[in-house]
């Protein structure tokens, strides 16, 4: 083993061959005899009763073995849903099947189950169903006057209301030297990880259950499960080893695992539900957002009056909320400040966390807004970030953690080449393609939350370590391995992470950018308290040689606790081992220090710069090279992280430039619900893109100095895109995604 510790290295992912061969299971494809198949039939209007349904012909093809219905559902507990889930909004959780009223399009209203997947899809188009329809309202641009201010409750704890007004907004912007103001719009935006949702669920008898379900979180899934069905916690298992993307789409438990759970109970065997890709697009969305903005300043460039207000959607019976229109103060200071952030319910279903939620919406606004303020000014648009710089987040009056923006602003330009830019509109072009830079200004909140780690050092002196996490192809295991492997100075080969099993110790869903900085952090507590414990008993030992040495004299090291001032004196391990005859373990929680924390804001930061190339002709837009500079404290694994910030760089671009959920509002339906017209970007969409780690410590934040990067790498992008677009073409485009022909 180096000397050099494993933290910081760029090693690469640990189940990546798995996953590249296949071999790798998800929890669709878990086999077990005797495994029923569930098809499930979905709503066609949007809002209504169901006033007859018949299942006669259905149940009478052989090997249909039930068909669920509103009906002949069995009785349930029922408790309340939203203290049964982690990421529940405020509201009355939608409960599949529970009665005939229908609330949205597409909601589940039956489960067939069969002996094959293809006899259950079949049998469902045999079911006969009536609907009594009622008037429906989904279209967020019609409904502005029914705008409201979101339910208090506990989903403010992680996602904050906006900040109180500050100073006289409407003076100071009237006063300002220069303004810069502007409507933004995107509209829906669905998740489609590419693993579709699917739970396979083994009943064990004496209302035992295995569940193998695609969820960010196996706790959350436990306890869903455990408080519906009124079924003792211990007696749920929830496994995830895999899982095939999230986004944000499995931090709540979906409808799948609950029919799976109903129909394995009720009939107690074996019951998988996979839904396909149209019914992806049935539980959860990134909600269609109304933005406007006035930002005011004086003539030096310096922010006095800072105005951001959205409007967003929610259903009718969850207030979904993000935090969208905080962003701005946090980044520039201003004494006169007005923040709003109303919802809209609709006939539609909750909208649901997806990557920067709130995040990557506010980001298009605030930093367009910035940019055409700079151009107000003629000021360069970095300039203009400096001259606005804070230490502090004015919006709650705290100094960050630690923020090293400003050389995510330097590095970045450096490499990027910003210095070659003309800062004249529709002054640069390449033959018939004009050429525009932009650049925009990333941040994301940075949290830790409470979790456990157990770690073992067995017989053979290897080190087994467990938490509940999942790893939604982020690099957890890798990451997760190589924190625990240091704490005990061994080699990767000896160490094993086990995750995403409820049975082991606890962890909040994945999600938020916090599960290295949380489950991180439990390991490292569960590693240090076994050292300890190891430290003791080597100076048990008769005639240690490491007696009269104190923890912090040695290190350990390929087995070894070793003193740092005579190496030649040191205890192996398998000394321990032998004189403790087993394994050694220890359980240990990670809290975050919740009194010492409070006294700071805590974000990663980054600058996102982008060219384009517009055909003049045609106003399709290519962005041909990209670049991050992510400031985000101490990087555990420069190659893992990396990915992370290209994906989040890739969903940028989509976001700009492709993707959307296309909605008929007479028929209050989705009608793009395929990956075909759902438009991603392809390989041929992507070119040049870079990714730059600014050196940043953090003392302060965590244990391992650590902040996420799962979101951070997508808030610049979309706006920085849309400045490159006006600086190509003059044209400043203020919804998403931006069409060719609003270009032509």
């Amino acid at each position: 083993m180096s000397d050099q510790p494993l933290i910081g290295q760029p090693i690469s992912r640990l189940e990546g061959h798995l996953k590249v061969t296949g071999t790798a299971k998800y929890a669709g494809e878990y086999n077990v005899p005797g495994l029923l198949y569930g098809y499930v039939i979905n709503s066609t209007i949007t809002k209504g009763k169901i006033s007859s349904i018949n299942t006669k012909i259905a149940k009478a093809l052989p090997g249909v073995i039930e068909v669920f219905t509103h009906e002949n559902r069995p009785s349930l507990a029922w408790f309340d849903m939203q203290y049964s889930d982690m990421d529940a909004p405020p509201g009355s959780p939608f409960r599949p099947l529970h009665t005939a009223d229908i609330k949205y399009n597409g909601q589940p209203i039956a489960l067939v189950v069969a002996e094959t997947f293809e006899l259950a899809r079949y049998a469902a188009s045999c079911v006969e169903i009536k609907y009594t329809e009622e008037p429906f309202s989904t279209d967020l641009k019609e409904n502005i006057d029914k705008a409201r201010a979101p339910q208090p409750g506990l989903a403010t704890f992680l996602k904050p209301l906006p900040p109180k007004p500050k100073g006289d907004f409407e003076k100071a912007y009237n006063d300002s030297f220069a303004k810069a103001s502007g409507e933004f719009y995107h509209g829906t935006e669905h998740h489609n990880p590419l693993e579709l949702f699917s739970t396979t669920t083994i009943y064990e008898g004496q209302g035992k259950l295995t569940i193998y379900d695609k969820t960010q979180g196996t706790i959350n899934s436990q306890l869903y499960v455990g408080n519906i069905f009124g079924l003792h916690f211990k007696d749920v298992r929830v496994i995830a080893p895999y899982v095939g993307g999230g986004f944000g789409s499995g931090l709540r438990p979906q409808y799948q695992l609950f029919l799976s759970v109903m129909a394995a109970l009720e009939l107690k065997r074996p019951v998988r539900v996979t839904l396909e890709r149209n019914q992806m697009y049935t539980f959860g969305h990134r909600p269609p957002t109304i933005q406007n903005t006035r930002f005011g300043a004086d003539a030096n460039g310096k922010i006095t009056a800072l105005n951001h207000s959205a409007i967003a959607e929610t259903s009718q019976f969850e207030d979904y909320t993000e935090v969208v229109v905080n962003w701005s103060n946090m980044l520039y200071p201003a004494e006169n400040t007005l923040m709003e952030y109303k919802l809209v319910p609709l006939d539609v279903y909750s909208p649901l966390d997806m990557r920067a939620p709130g995040g990557s919406t506010g980001s298009h606004a605030i930093e367009s807004t910035m940019d055409e303020l700079a151009y107000k000014l003629n000021i360069d648009p970095i300039e203009l970030r400096l001259i606005n710089y804070a230490e502090t987040d004015t919006s709650v009056g705290r100094p960050y953690s630690s923020k090293e923006l400003r050389q995510c602003f330097i590095q970045g330009a450096e490499k990027f080449g910003w210095s070659n830019r003309n800062p004249e509109p529709r002054s640069m072009r390449r033959g018939n393609k004009l050429v525009g830079y932009g650049m925009a200004t990333g941040i994301w909140e940075s949290m830790q939350l409470p979790a456990r780690a157990e770690a073992i050092l067995t017989k053979e002196g290897k080190l087994l370590v467990s938490s509940a996490v999942t790893d939604i192809g982020t690099g957890t295991l890798t990451v997760m391995t190589q924190i625990a492997a240091d704490e005990l100075g061994l080699p990767l080969a000896d160490v094993t992470f086990s995750y995403g099993d409820s049975k082991m110790p606890f962890a909040p869903i994945q999600g938020g950018s916090f599960t290295v900085s949380t489950v991180g952090s439990a390991i490292k507590a569960a590693g240090k308290a076994l050292r300890k414990k190891l430290f003791k008993k080597a100076k048990d030992i008769k005639n240690s040689p490491l007696k009269g040495t104190d923890l912090e004299d040695v290190v350990f090291k390929n087995g070894d606790i070793i003193s740092k001032n005579n190496p030649a004196l040191r205890v192996s391990f398998q000394d321990i081992l032998a004189l403790n005859k087993g394994a050694i373990k220890t359980t240990n929680t990670s809290l975050p220090k919740a009194f010492k924390l409070k006294k700071y804001s805590r974000a990663a930061h980054s600058a996102a710069f982008v060219e384009v190339e517009v055909d003049e002709q045609l106003g399709v837009v290519t962005v041909t090279r990209s670049l991050t500079a992510v400031a985000a404290g101490n990087i555990i694994n420069p190659k893992t992280a990396r990915s992370q910030i290209l994906g989040g760089m890739v969903w940028g671009i989509s976001k700009a430039l492709r993707e959307e959920t296309i909605t008929d509002y007479k028929l209050g339906k989705y009608m793009n619900q395929n990956l075909a017209e759902y438009h991603i970007p392809v390989h041929a969409d992507l070119h040049d893109m870079d990714v730059i780690f600014v050196e940043e410590k953090d003392e302060i934040i965590n244990e391992l100095g650590s902040k996420g990067v799962g979101e951070i790498g997508i808030v610049g992008m979309p706006p920085a895109i849309a400045n490159a677009i006006f600086h190509a073409t003059g044209k400043r485009i203020n919804q998403f995604p931006i069409h060719f022909d609003s270009l032509l």
